[in-house]
């Protein structure tokens, strides 16, 4: 078997908020759209955002960030500071940017308003 990578399904409490963040952020486009769902297009794979069952949403605090080891990587084709600058004036957490030795990337981690871990990425010239 051969199996091509499509799509990551983050289950959320607000779908709407976090629609708005990845597609006004990001310039992802959606593509498909309901009361409980939405993807977007990520480029070479999708996002799925799916609204988190009553049953679980009914156990969670409004104001709970929730805490899960997937991050998303978004390689932009602005400069990495601009950027990080620009979500920090959106008061969006950012972390300092940072890279390794022998790696051809800047990085600069962030999260988006329920806590998921998102990352820029930019190649150094």
């Amino acid at each position: 078997m051969k199996a091509t990578f499509d799509t990551i399904i983050l289950y959320v409490k607000d779908v709407e908020l976090l629609k708005n963040f990845y597609a006004g952020n990001f310039g992802l486009k959606v593509i498909e759209e309901d009361s409980g769902w939405v993807l977007l297009n990520a480029g070479a794979a999708h996002i799925g955002l799916h609204k988190i069952g009553e049953e679980y949403l009914q156990k969670i605090k409004t104001s709970h960030s929730f805490d899960n080891n997937t991050k998303l990587v978004f390689q932009i084709d602005v400069d990495i500071e601009s950027a990080r600058n620009e979500f920090l004036a959106k008061n969006i957490q950012m972390r300092e940017i940072k890279t390794f030795n022998n790696y051809e990337f800047w990085l600069c981690d962030g999260t988006d308003p329920e806590g998921n871990v998102f990352q820029l990425k930019k190649k150094k010239i």
